[in-house]
């Protein structure tokens, strides 16, 4: 009797590829958890070859190890990688500003206050789902307007390493607050025209290690945050 499969036929690598994702950023399968091989393609009804495949990409992207005879290993976020991460997404996203400036006119500023506001919303609630793609969006305004497509590529694989591997679905709301702190600043540094401000604020202040560092550490590496938190 044939094993019915969740995945659509499209490429399987990409289906198997987005199922693991899913998988994990749910934490169906944890961080440092082994992945058995053999069991998810008899559960998924494929091959070993598009798993395997899938798992190449996950493995250049930095989301799994592949261990010679020892299996596929789900790899969890030190604070070094957490370091690292945020000092090339500060980069980037600092140049992405610089390169979306003239752009950026009365419709993105209103659209960067009205996300912020939504933000403000959304952790009022506690509705984590929607403050963080409010935040997703935010930045979006000026990554979607730079034209550099390997730029955004890059800043938003890392996004998803740092947040979906797997989503904490609860807030440091000290943290949430201070974010929206640093989003009004930018915003009036752009509403002021000033696009190096604007740039240098991203990269020294909002993706600082160093300013960011304990919230970091409460959010990762301390018992998982409460939506009542704060």
């Amino acid at each position: 009797m044939s094993v019915a499969s969740p995945l659509v036929l499209k490429s399987l690598r990409e289906q198997v590829y987005h199922h693991l994702r899913r998988l994990m950023s749910g934490g169906e399968i944890q961080p440092g958890a082994f992945i058995n091989q053999d069991e998810l393609a008899t559960r998924l009804g494929v091959s070993r070859t598009p798993l395997r495949d899938a798992l190449l990409q996950l493995e250049a992207e930095g989301f799994v190890a592949i261990l010679p005879r020892r299996g596929v290993r789900v790899q969890a976020l030190t604070v070094e990688d957490v370091r690292h991460m945020y000092e090339v997404v500060g980069a980037l996203e600092g140049a992405a500003v610089l390169s979306a400036f003239p752009s950026l006119g009365r419709g993105e500023l209103a659209t960067l206050r009205r996300l912020n506001r939504d933000m403000k919303k959304a952790l009022l609630a506690d509705d984590f789902d929607r403050y963080y793609d409010r935040n997703l969006a935010f930045h979006d305004v000026f990554l979607d307007r730079c034209g550099n497509e390997q730029l955004v590529r890059i800043v938003r694989r890392l996004k998803q390493r740092l947040y979906d591997w797997p989503r904490r679905r609860g807030f440091v709301k000290e943290w949430e607050l201070a974010s929206l702190e640093e989003h009004a600043a930018f915003t009036r540094l752009v509403a002021e025209g000033d696009a190096t401000g604007a740039a240098d604020h991203l990269r020294d202040v909002h993706w600082s290690f160093p300013v960011q560092e304990p919230f970091i550490r409460r959010y990762y590496f301390a018992d998982p945050p409460r939506g009542d938190e704060g």
